[in-house]
């Protein structure tokens, strides 16, 4: 089931913030995600729809150059689970909760949603689960994994609406990309490739950067961002190189530029198509008005 097809999103705001807790549905379906800040539990754990059988996702928020943290699970005890989680579990700052306004998910649907949902997040590559396993795909009949798939796909609609896009990976493969829109950062011992996305600028799988620092970075954000990446093995270390282990999603293209660079750069200028026009002439001089 495909997610890019026209549908209304409903965002309910059940303490009237929008900050706080927020209760998102398509209008033509039974399934719900709420999203519940961390320190708004208590306030959620009181509300009826904590006492029923759910899937939920916990998300931690990531600094440039980590990836962001998510943990996955299923539940019979709602408020349980998560009293213990809120107690126990340290990395997380949002709860997103799955439910069915009908209270129609049985632990079968939980457990496959689970295992669906687990697999789907480690294939985009997005997030870094805190799971430690897989799940397990219990014996589902066909008409009740259809039932689930469907719940999936609103399910990933509404996380995406949310902003917690966890099974859309970070850009598409470079082959079903136009060539316009691959960019490339080469200096002595640099040859990157990227793409320019609505979230940020993306370095792809297999791009090379320095390995050592510029004496000017050292001490800042810049080279502890690249600590980071290297920390969470985005990057590796090859010799005098590092390279990317899988596509990298940036705030900006310049944080993108000096991941690879070792140095501080204009990202605008330094990222350039394979015919040398810069990322500035290609995605924002066009925009200027006539």
């Amino acid at each position: 089931m495909t997610n890019d097809t026209p549908k209304t999103i409903q965002i309910f705001l059940p303490h009237g913030d929008p900050r706080g807790i927020r209760v998102a549905e398509i209008t033509t379906r039974i399934v719900q995600v709420i999203e519940v800040p961390r320190i708004l539990l208590p306030a959620f754990l009181k509300m009826p729809e904590s006492d029923q059988v759910a899937l939920y996702f916990l998300f931690g928020e990531a600094e440039d150059g980590a990836d962001p943290k998510v943990y996955i699970g299923q539940t019979g005890d709602l408020r349980v689970r998560l009293a213990k989680h809120n107690k126990e579990k340290e990395f997380w700052e949002r709860a997103l909760i799955l439910i069915s306004r009908t209270n129609s998910l049985t632990q079968t649907h939980a457990l496959f949603l689970e295992w669906c949902c687990l697999q789907a997040a480690r294939k985009a590559g997005r997030y870094r689960d805190e799971n430690g396993n897989g799940g397990s795909k219990p014996h589902t009949p066909a008409p009740l994994e259809a039932d689930c798939l469907e719940i999936y796909s609103t399910g990933h609609s509404l996380l995406a609406t949310l902003g917690y896009p966890i099974f859309d990976p970070v850009a598409k493969p470079p082959s079903a990309v136009a060539s316009d829109e691959l960019f490339y950062c080469k200096a002595s011992g640099v040859n990157g490739r990227g793409m320019y996305t609505e979230e940020g600028f993306v370095v792809l799988k297999g791009s090379i950067g320095r390995k050592d620092n510029v004496p000017s970075i050292i001490g800042t954000a810049g080279e502890r961002l690249r600590d980071r990446l290297l920390e969470s093995g985005a990057m590796r270390a090859q010799g005098e190189t590092v390279v990317f282990e899988r596509d990298h999603l940036f705030r900006s293209p310049s944080m993108a530029g000096l991941s690879l660079l070792g140095r501080t750069c204009n990202g605008w200028i330094d990222w350039k198509t394979k015919d040398g026009r810069t990322l500035d002439a290609v995605k924002r001089q066009t925009t200027e008005p006539a």
